[in-house]
């Protein structure tokens, strides 16, 4: 289950594991994803001394990873969302890929980059590269591929991909607030005020403290309209994200 609990053990674990060898890469770059989530995604109450934590797995995971594409491309999603350069983690990534062009998680992740980086139609087709090369691991490149066909505002098509990615991952609670900021823009408030009771049910926190790195400030400002006329908000605040 996608829970604060299970990524808190395997965050102990990770961390027994770097303790009896601080160069494991994979330990590591793992590592740095379990402080990623907690940050991002979970809103955890410690997230100020996670992210410094995660800074420091990600690159000491970059320092030992050589040529494994699976630690770089971690280490490159956990960076990016942490604040490291958006364009550098971009070059890592597609490191990563060039060593195995067939890596679908890499891909899945050079999706993620792209997509923060404004780039919608590449994002899409990076998540549907990684559902041919790996079609079983369907929920994530599936929310992906909805979230890029949401900030394109096409709305209608990014509707039944981010229904997938919930029923497939039930309490992964992003694919909850973008499908309510999707319902929100078609104007069916009442189904975004089913997906925000869905989502409470989760996890308090409607708007968290979102520090992705969109470099398109009309994304960043959909995705909070969204959820905003979802919580049946009229107002416009500023665009820094506050808790609901």
């Amino acid at each position: 289950m996608y829970s604060a609990y299970r990524l808190r053990q395997a965050l102990v674990l990770l961390e027994k594991a770097i303790a009896r060898d601080p160069h494991y890469g994979p330990a590591l770059g793992l590592a740095a994803q379990c402080c990623q989530h907690l940050v991002t995604n979970l809103d955890a109450p410690d997230r100020d001394a996670l992210r410094p934590k995660g800074i420091d797995f990600g690159r000491r995971a970059i320092e030992v990873a050589g040529d494994d594409p699976g630690v770089l491309a971690d280490a490159a999603m956990a960076l990016a969302v942490l604040g490291e350069g958006l364009d550098a983690m971009i070059a890592l990534v597609d490191h990563a890929l060039a060593l195995n062009p067939s890596y679908a998680r890499g891909w899945h992740i050079s999706g993620f980059l792209r997509l923060w980086a404004g780039q919608t139609d590449r994002a899409i087709e990076h998540g549907e590269m990684a559902l041919r090369l790996s079609p079983r691991a369907a929920n994530l490149p599936t929310f992906l591929i909805g979230t890029a066909l949401f900030f394109s505002r096409r709305f209608e098509e990014a509707v039944p991909r981010l229904w997938v990615a919930i029923e497939d991952r039930p309490a992964f609670p992003n694919p909850y607030r973008y499908l309510a900021a999707c319902y929100a823009h078609m104007g069916l408030l009442d189904e975004a005020h089913d997906m925000i009771a869905r989502l409470r049910a989760i996890m308090p926190e409607v708007i968290v403290d979102l520090r992705l790195p969109y470099r398109n400030p009309q994304h960043r400002e959909l995705f909070l309209s969204g959820l905003r006329l979802a919580l049946g908000e009229t107002a416009s605040p500023a665009l820094d994200p506050c808790r609901r």
